[in-house]
């Protein structure tokens, strides 16, 4: 799989069945299937909800929101952010 980056928006150029893949995308462009919701809200229904693309990368998205923006991560980012968490480096973003 051929990927190209550029640094100006990081825009990722990918070869595969949904074209090109990039930070800020509308989620509803990755399609519906695969979409997961690893944690929520109390609240119910507003969850932060992943998906893994076929290149390895991590979308995220708000259920809220589906045809939103998706965030694109790496694998090494995704990794550092869970790490991160782990360690109570996030613990200032939850409510209450």
């Amino acid at each position: 799989m051929s990927t190209s980056k550029s640094s100006a928006r990081s825009t990722y150029t990918t070869h595969s069945t949904h074209g090109r893949v990039y930070n800020g995308m509308p989620a509803l462009d990755l399609g519906e299937q695969g979409w997961e919701s690893p944690w929520s809200g109390p609240n119910g229904g507003q969850c932060v909800q992943t998906k893994q693309l076929s290149d390895g990368r991590v979308a995220v998205r708000q259920s809220t929101d589906p045809a939103g923006p998706a965030l694109i991560y790496t694998p090494q980012e995704m990794a550092a952010f869970v790490a991160g968490v782990k360690r109570g480096l996030a613990d200032h973003l939850a409510a209450g």
